[in-house]
Order: structure tokens, then sequence, then C-alpha cells
């Protein structure tokens, strides 16, 4: 059952949740009690002034009565049936089960994202007890300890006759090593400690984004020069893990860099004038095409260019930095389809792509994608040239026809295990949707 087919079993769960009768409901908005059973139950479509008049009485914007469950959710629930294919999820009924639970769809996904930090913690964890050196050493050295204090400790309590120098000789051994035993303890714990590995109840990379989340990806006092870099993450509790705290210092270092280099009044006041063309903007400050990207995608909403997304991968295709959007979500782990121009631009450095994607959803949505390659940090004679890939996204005007017309839309997924496009010849793993490879 599709997405625009469900209104009805929206507005018969939104009536239940505000405690409105059929009856109640249908005289509020001017119909039929009868009329209204057929709209709840999906037998009638329904729009215009009826469904302005409906989403009025419910006290909701008419979009989510006809959208339901956004976009990212949707994904994520796609995401974890993909991930356990043997429970063998109705797949085909996961729009209307999103629309009418949207609490226990959105708990289920949570859910799954806290069951996937949990695994990669125990593997981490598991890697640790495994291979790291200083956690082999203290165990050896307490292990080596302790067997001596018990051989010695045997020879106190057998022998009757021992002389007393050598008893001396015992005890003191036994309070060195005893000595030494409490050291070690004391150490291991400090280093167990120290690598936050007992409370990583969630990974950095996830303690990051809910950190620039949290702050909207822009970040004000480090563009006005009213705090540093160190004081910003100084004062995030939300940075509990050490490794979360450095990945963080080296993200903001970048956005100072880029925020000197194309500062914040006079970029909004070009974006005033041409609007989101990154390459224009960036003939204005001479800046790299790359920097600007990312500068557009943090501006504050004040500058009037609506939801943007940004993902940068390495020359791996492995995603580096993300800010999704509800309508085109970004896999959190792996690379994303092999169609996006990310992955076009890493083969062609220093040329910017502009491509029409349009998403594999079942409500396909067209978004404008701007990406280029370049190089990042410091380049010289004989060493190895560090190239990254910027994506970004924007979600396209539907009434833009003149831009259709120049660049036909590219239909992209998120990734092939959760794609519907069986043609695709980019395709590079079974989907969970579909029996073709």
């Amino acid at each position: 059952m599709g997405r625009d087919t469900l209104t009805g079993t929206r507005i018969r769960e939104r009536r239940h949740a505000v405690g409105l009768k059929q009856a109640e409901l249908a005289e509020l908005a001017g119909i039929s009690a009868s009329y209204l059973n057929l709209i709840e139950h999906n037998r009638r479509r329904i729009g215009g002034k009826l469904l302005l008049a409906i989403s009025r009485v419910l006290e909701v914007e008419p979009s989510v009565l006809v959208e339901g469950a956004e976009v990212g959710l949707i994904t994520t629930l796609r995401e974890a049936a993909a991930a356990r294919p043997e429970a063998r999820a109705e797949l085909d009924r996961l729009d209307e089960f999103a629309g009418r639970f949207p609490g226990w769809a959105a708990l289920l996904a949570d859910s799954r994202a806290r069951i996937d930090t949990l695994e990669r913690t125990v593997e981490a964890l598991t890697d640790r007890l495994t291979h790291d050196p200083h956690l082999a050493a203290s165990l050896h050295d307490m292990i080596s300890t302790v067997t001596s204090i018990r051989s010695t400790a045997g020879i106190l309590a057998e022998g009757d006759e021992i002389e007393p120098e050598w008893q001396t000789r015992f005890h003191r051994n036994i309070n060195e090593d005893a000595r030494r035993l409490a050291e070690t303890s004391t150490a291991l714990v400090r280093h167990l400690d120290a690598s936050d590995a007992a409370r990583a109840i969630a990974s950095p990379e996830e303690e990051v984004e809910r950190f620039l989340a949290a702050n909207a990806y822009h970040f004000l006092p480090l563009e006005t020069g009213e705090a540093t870099v160190d004081e910003l993450v100084d004062a995030a509790p939300e940075l509990t893990l050490t490794a979360s705290r450095d990945i963080m210092r080296r993200y903001l270092r970048r956005y100072a860099h880029d925020a000197a280099l194309v500062p914040l009044d006079p970029l909004m006041e070009i974006v005033g004038r041409v609007g989101c063309d990154p390459t224009v903007v960036a003939r204005n400050f001479e800046a790299p095409v790359s920097v600007i990207l990312h500068r557009l995608a943090t501006l504050p909403a004040s500058a009037g260019l609506g939801p943007l997304g940004l993902v940068k991968c390495d020359a791996s295709g492995t995603p580096v930095f993300r800010k999704p959007l509800d309508e085109f979500p970004l896999p959190r782990f792996g690379a994303g389809c092999a169609l996006w121009p990310l992955y076009g631009a890493l083969s062609r450095p220093s040329q910017p792509l502009y491509r029409i994607i349009e998403s594999s959803a079942r409500e396909a949505r067209r978004f404008e994608a701007y990406a280029i390659a370049e190089a990042a940090g410091p380049m010289r004679f004989g060493g190895i040239v560090r190239i990254e890939a910027t994506m970004l996204v924007r979600p396209l005007d539907r009434g833009d026809g003149d831009t259709l017309d120049v660049h036909p839309p590219v239909p992209v997924g998120v990734t092939c295990r959760i794609c519907a496009r069986a043609s695709c010849d980019a395709r590079r793993e079974p989907s969970v949707l579909t029996d073709k490879m």
C-alpha cells in the first residue's frame, strides 16, 4: 500500500489521538459520517478544501496527513529489515506500519540504532582485550606476581624449621610483591578508565553527529571569534568520549579555517544576491569550491537557502562527514549509491559536477546535487595527495521545469540493499525489496 493511499488511516489515528468521534469530526468538517468512514478506510481520496478543513479540526499540518512518516524513518526501518532478512518483515506494509504507529516505528528505529552501537562497542572491547599491548603486559605481570606470592607463602606455611633470617627475607619478598601487585592493578584500572571503554554506550561518531545536530551544524562563537575550539569542546557535556572530543576538535579547527577564509557576513550578503550557486560564490571569495559547499551547508536558517544536506568521502568512498536531510537520508555505515555525483567527482578531481537526482523511494523526490573532489590538506612534491569529495544536496522546487529540461533527473538510491530499482547497472548487492540482482 503506497504512502499516498494511507491518508485516511492517518486521519483515523489522529482523530483517536485527539479524542473525537467519527460523527463529531464529520460534522465539524462539513461532511457526512458515512463519507468520512469511506475516507478513513482509504476508499475515497481526499484533497483540497476538505483536507484543509479536516487538518484544521485535527490541529495538524495537512502534509502530516498526506505524507506520513518521514523518509528518514522509513529508510532506517528498511535497513533494520535488511540486517535481519530471516525475520521476513512485511516490507510492502512498512509505510502503513509507520503511518499508523509512528511512535512504535520510531522506537523500533531507535532500538536498531542502539543495537548497532552496542555491537560495535562489543567488537571494540573484544579487539582491545585481544590486541592491547599494555593490557597484555599488565595481566602477565599480575599473574607472575600472584604466582610469586603464592610460592613464597607456601614455603612459609609448610616449612617447620625456617631460620629467622630466611623468614624475614620471605616476608620482605611477599611485601614487595604485594606492593607491586597493587601498583599494577591501579595502573591497569587507570588505563581502562582513560580509554572510555567501560563508558562507551555510543560510538564517537554518533556523539559527534548528535553534538553537530544539536548546534544545527553552525557555530557562531567560532564565526565571531568569541570562543576557541578548545573552549567549545571542553564546554560540551555531550562529548563524553576522548575520541569524540578529538574528532570534534579536528572538525572545528577546519570549520574555523573555512570561516576565516569565507567570513559569515560577506557570505550571507553574496548568497542573498546570487543564491545557491557554489561556483559563483567561490569566485567572489577566491576560495575552493569544496569549502563553499561546506559553508553553504552550515549557514543558519536566516540565510534563506532552505534545508541543505552534505556528505564528504575520502578517495576510498568511505564517508568522513554527513549532514543528512529527512528527504534524502544518508547511510550511517558504508558507502552510498554508486550513482551519486559524489563518487563521480573522485574520477575527475577539481571538476565541478551538477546533477538533478531522483530518489528511489515510492514518493520520489528530486534534488540538486553539487559535487567536487579536491585536495584536502597540504601538498608537497614526493608526498601523497589526499583527495576528498564533497556533495551538497538541495531539494528541488517541484515547479522548476526549466532545470529539468536542461538536466534530466538521474535515478539514485540510498544504498543497494534498500533500493528497489532491479534494473540498475550499478547494483553491487541484492536488494531486500526485490528478488532480482
